[in-house]
């Protein structure tokens, strides 16, 4: 008996081999998928972007309070301005000079000076500061919480806190008093209070004339003496 030959054009059956090699190749395909240059570019983008956003939101967080602080202490607002101030003339560390009628210099100072009409001679004057040379070359400082200046006059209107030093170490303190300051003469109808070398003074108010020759306090008075005064200490 002969073995009986395969037919003709019959398909020989798949070997083993050839079947792995074809789930290899379709296994390989679906790993390594194929993306489009604009995904690529996408991606590329989001890396940097997303970090350079958390950056900010963390910055923001920490400086956010620092800045509404800032605001709280600072801020610039419309203000509606008066317009009888703006018809004012103000001048800011105003100085005015001049001399008596000895040819004896005087400085006026104030931190403000206000004058309400351009040809008035009165000049309001904020803390103002007199500083007058006297005969024998001695000084007097005068200081206040406000005054009045009077160019044509040379008045000088002193209120609130009115306190006089010479340079000898005299001090008096008043709350109001008015100087001449072209004859040297002070004048004051406020109790008056002070002190120096020679002890401890209260009046009811005051008359200086001629820059210091002669000074009277009026009304009722009281001088409690040093007893140390007039020594000479060695």
């Amino acid at each position: 008996m002969t073995a009986s030959e395969p037919e003709t054009g019959s398909t020989p059956p798949a070997s083993a081999d050839s079947g792995k090699s074809s789930f290899a190749q379709l296994s390989f395909r679906r790993e390594r998928p194929q993306y489009s240059p604009i995904y690529g570019r996408f991606v590329g983008f989001a890396k940097i972007l997303l970090p350079t956003i958390a950056t900010a939101l963390i910055i923001i967080i920490i400086v956010w309070p620092e800045l509404s602080e800032q605001q709280d202490r600072f801020s610039l607002k419309a203000t509606r301005i008066d317009r009888s101030e703006a018809e004012n003339l103000r001048m800011v560390n105003a100085r005015f000079t001049g001399v008596d009628a000895s040819r004896r210099p005087f400085t006026v100072t104030a931190d403000a000076a206000d004058q309400a009409d351009a040809k008035s001679p009165d000049i309001a004057l904020v803390a103002p500061k007199a500083d007058i040379l006297l005969g024998n070359g001695a000084w007097v400082a005068l200081t206040a919480t406000n005054g009045n200046f009077n160019r044509d006059d040379q008045l000088l209107e002193l209120t609130g806190n009115v306190n006089l030093f010479h340079d000898s170490g005299y001090e008096f303190r008043t709350e109001s008093a008015v100087f001449d300051l072209t004859a040297g003469d002070a004048t004051g109808t406020e109790p008056v209070e002070g002190q120096g070398p020679f002890g401890h003074l209260k009046a009811e108010g005051f008359r200086i004339y001629n820059r210091g020759e002669r000074v009277e306090f009026t009304g009722k008075s009281k001088l409690t003496i040093n007893p140390k005064a007039g020594k000479v200490t060695k």
